[in-house]
């Protein structure tokens, strides 16, 4: 008798949910003992961290969007988070080493630029006086939409060291934004990234979504010839999700929808072809660069390195041992809450992690498993055998096989790499590669 292998995520469709972090932080849960921070960094390397200060505050939300945010501020209450970003920078540099230094930093959100540009330098101010970034001297990124990217924002971040901005535009066709929820128009759009331009920002990186209600294959060459227009250094293509408690997600179903996924298959495709004719290099499923572009440290920021420091209440960190962050939410009533918690918190409160998940050492080479394999340069075997002490098959033979008897990767000795139709299915194969418990944790989580 023939016992057919288990259901995985490769065996549904090709958006099953696009891995930026693993663990997800729906796997985390409160920690009972409240670890100190001096205790979790201990022993950690601290010559090349990264630091992420989160700016939970927009001036509109989505339709599609679940990140953690919130519409709009009162009175005092950006002023009073940037004194509890403050408070909180002052209690983690303190758990560091006096030696500990910064090679990479990003302000996410969120919009960072929803700040003013008073607010704005207070911010750098953060990162460079609090926690010794020298933002002048490392890559520094920084999210924005195009109703902030304001000539005044833009030249602080440009004078404090800004090296790529990306702009959330999603599509130049105006009734498409409407329909993603996002009441933008092209003409402002077009303003904003001249703003940019003018900034002499090094790398501008332009956000698309393909999968709008409404959007064609003519739509969609439209929006990305509008994009090229502007030359920019990076272009990420970003597949539409309707997530629950999102502005779509309460007018939808959840049922799976083969039409819909094909059609997001095709306008990927096309991007990409049309992109890669025009001098783009592909770095992963979403990301493509020009090819001229400078570097800005790890593509696609994919899941993140150990040695991350993030700032801000809807921030991770990450020790090679525990990843943790604050308490996480979707629903605007329960953001606002974790929100005004933050910034009522006194000093000490920071000196600990009280929400997370460990990170043994399974999860740790899933954890590099997918931050090498869901980009284009793939998984060098001597790297993993380095690190690992043994090849990715004796890890992950099972799964490997899969993906290459379905086509979607190939072994040439040196490295592991999808290929074109794996990349167009990387929101499968990340899925796919998460551990039994953190999938139940995922799955055990209740959204709020």
């Amino acid at each position: 008798m023939t016992v057919a292998p288990p259901r995985t995520a490769l065996d549904g469709g090709p958006y099953q949910s696009y891995v930026y972090a693993y663990p997800h932080k729906t796997a985390y849960r409160p920690l009972p003992e409240r670890p100190a921070l001096r205790d979790l960094w201990a022993g950690e390397p601290q010559d090349s961290l990264s630091l992420y200060l989160h700016v939970p505050f927009c001036e509109v939300r989505c339709g599609f969007c679940n990140l953690f945010t919130r519409v709009g501020a009162p009175d005092g209450l950006t002023g009073a988070y940037l004194d509890a970003l403050e408070r909180q920078a002052g209690a983690v540099r303190a758990a560091l080493d006096g030696e500990a230094r910064f090679a990479t930093a990003a302000f996410g959100g969120g919009t960072p630029t929803f700040l003013t540009a008073a607010e704005l330098e207070r911010l750098c101010d953060i990162a460079e006086r609090r926690m010794g970034a020298d933002l002048r001297a490392v890559p520094l990124s920084v999210e924005a939409s195009p109703a902030t990217a304001t000539a005044d924002r833009l030249g602080v971040l440009a004078d404090r060291g800004t090296t790529r901005l990306s702009l959330g535009v999603q599509s130049f066709v105006d009734a498409e934004a409407r329909a993603a929820v996002r009441p933008q128009r092209r003409a402002d759009v077009e303003d904003a990234l001249g703003r940019v331009r003018d900034a002499a920002i090094p790398v501008l990186n332009i956000d698309l979504i393909y999968g709008i209600d409404g959007q064609t294959e003519r739509t969609w060459r439209a929006s990305l010839d509008a994009a090229l227009a502007w030359r920019p250094e990076e272009l990420y293509l970003y597949p539409l999700y309707v997530r629950p408690l999102t502005g779509l997600g309460r007018r939808a179903t959840q049922e799976a929808d083969p039409a819909w996924d094909e059609q997001r298959l095709r306008l990927y495709r096309a991007g990409r072809d049309h992109l890669l004719a025009h001098g783009y290099a592909q770095q992963s499923m979403r990301m493509f660069r020009r090819a001229d572009a400078p570097p800005q440290g790890a593509d696609d920021y994919a899941c993140q390195t150990d040695g991350m420091i993030g700032l801000g209440c809807g921030a991770r960190s990450y020790t090679s041992g525990l990843h943790y962050s604050f308490d996480y939410a979707v629903g605007m009533h329960q953001i606002r809450g974790i929100i005004d918690d933050f910034v009522a918190r006194p000093a000490a409160d920071f000196a600990h992690a009280e929400t997370g998940r460990r990170v043994d050492g399974d999860e740790a080479r899933r954890r590099h498993l997918l931050q090498s394999l869901l980009q284009a340069a793939g998984l060098e075997h001597a790297e993993y055998r380095a690190r690992f002490g043994a090849a990715p098959a004796d890890h992950f033979g099972d799964v490997l096989d899969r993906l290459a008897d379905r086509g979607w990767l190939t072994d040439d000795g040196t490295a592991l790499r999808l290929t074109p139709e794996g990349l167009a299915h990387s929101d499968a194969i990340g899925p796919a590669l998460f551990s039994p418990a953190v999938r139940a944790a995922m799955t055990a989580y209740e959204r709020r």
